[in-house]
C-alpha cells in the first residue's frame, strides 16, 4: 500500500477541513448556532474529502480492496488523533471533543468519518478507476 501517498493526501484533507472550519465557525455559527453550525459542518466537510478522494484517485493509485480500506482506515485513524489532541491542545472539555462523536445527541461526525473510510474507494470509482479490485463476471 503506498503509505507515503494517502498519509499525504491526508494531510491535504486536513488542511482543507482546517479552512473550512476556520471559515463555519466565523460564518455559519453565529448564524445558526455552534452546534447546528458542526452538524452541518459535517455533509459539507463529507463532500470536500469525496472531491479530494476524486482529484486525488489517479496519483494514489490503489490496487484491490485492502489498499482502499487501508487507505480509508489510515485517514479515519489520523483524523481521531488530530481532532482529540487538538481538542486537547485547545484546552476543550471532554464532553465537547467527544459531543460530535454521539449519535444520540445529534454528533454527526461518525457519519463523517464513515464516508472518509470509503472516500479513497468511492473516489476511484467516480473517477472510472479500472482498478478498484472488484471482480469481471
Amino acid at each position: 500500500m503506498p503509505w507515503r501517498k494517502a498519509t499525504l493526501v491526508w494531510l491535504l484533507i486536513i488542511v482543507v477541513e482546517s479552512v473550512h472550519g476556520v471559515l463555519r465557525n466565523l460564518f455559519v455559527a453565529p448564524a445558526i448556532g455552534d452546534f447546528e453550525a458542526r452538524q452541518a459542518g459535517v455533509f459539507i466537510g463529507s463532500a470536500l474529502i469525496l472531491l479530494i478522494a476524486w482529484l486525488t484517485a489517479p496519483w494514489l493509485n490503489l490496487n484491490g480492496r485492502a489498499q482502499f480500506a487501508g487507505a480509508g482506515l489510515l485517514w479515519v485513524g489520523l483524523t481521531l488523533v488530530f481532532e482529540f489532541s487538538l481538542g486537547v491542545a485547545m484546552g476543550l472539555s471532554w464532553e465537547r471533543i467527544t459531543s460530535d462523536y454521539n449519535i444520540a445527541k445529534g454528533g454527526l461526525l461518525p457519519l463523517g468519518l464513515v464516508v472518509m473510510a470509503i472516500a479513497p474507494y468511492a473516489g476511484a470509482r467516480l473517477r472510472g478507476n479500472g482498478k478498484t479490485g472488484r471482480r469481471k463476471r
